[in-house]
């Protein structure tokens, strides 16, 4: 496993060597396939830290790829995709994507992504290692038939927003998810709230963990890309 070689698996030559060259000029070595199946061979053979991974390819779906991958590696994934519908972001997460991108995108963005999520792995030290299950973080105990969260033991007192925010963090531990994502999955019944109304929340949530244990501060903010909750 090379901790420097990144999977492309896009089959439109154009969005592949963009990528690939904006992954070489930051010290990456890129890899690049056109097909899901080939894709599922090339991690096998490669061991890549990370898979960028196209959701509509000729052969198999993107989402059918990362569910097949996901039985034999913990590869990180990044999905792009031409369509910005919520049910894919939704599932391409579940799913155990890290990071979802829509096109058009900046090649140069996608390759700070890269980067974020390979500081958060440990530069996907574990990326060909058998699956461990993805489990909820230790802290956090939710209860979803009642609508509430434990933090350390003790129950959350927190707002209709405040819980959904924070159940979207515990269920995706690692996962940095943008305000759009965080927009889509938790104000979706409110389409003219504003962004900055993720931050407000997120900075409620963090005083009331606190409140707690006073050293707590599990909710990581990521410049220009989102928020994320630490995995233990």
């Amino acid at each position: 496993m090379s901790e420097k070689t990144v999977l492309i698996v896009e089959d439109e030559a154009t969005i592949a060597d963009s990528i690939a060259f904006a992954l070489r000029k930051d010290g990456f070595e890129p890899h690049h396939v056109t097909l899901g199946e080939q894709a599922l061979a090339a991690v096998r053979e490669l061991a890549p830290a990370l898979v960028i991974l196209d959701v509509g390819l000729p052969d198999i779906s993107g989402l059918e790829v990362c569910r097949r991958l996901r039985q034999f590696s913990d590869v990180p994934v990044i999905f792009l995709t031409a369509r910005s519908d919520e049910i894919d972001r939704i599932v391409g997460l579940e799913i155990g994507a890290d990071d979802y991108v829509t096109k058009p995108f900046s090649p140069r963005e996608l390759v700070a992504r890269v980067r974020v999520i390979l500081r958060r792995v440990g530069a996907a030290g574990a990326a060909t290692a058998p699956l461990s299950p993805r489990v909820e973080q230790p802290r956090f105990e939710l209860r979803t038939p009642e609508a509430r969260i434990l933090f350390a033991g003790q129950p959350l007192d927190l707002t209709r927003y405040e819980y959904l925010l924070l159940k979207t963090l515990v269920e995706h531990p690692g996962h940095v998810l943008s305000r759009a994502q965080l927009m889509d999955r938790v104000w979706s019944d409110a389409p003219d709230t504003l962004d900055r109304t993720v931050d407000a929340h997120i900075k409620s949530l963090r005083a009331k963990l606190r409140a707690i244990d006073d050293n707590a501060d599990p909710i990581q903010t990521h410049r220009g890309m989102g928020y994320s909750l630490q995995r233990a």
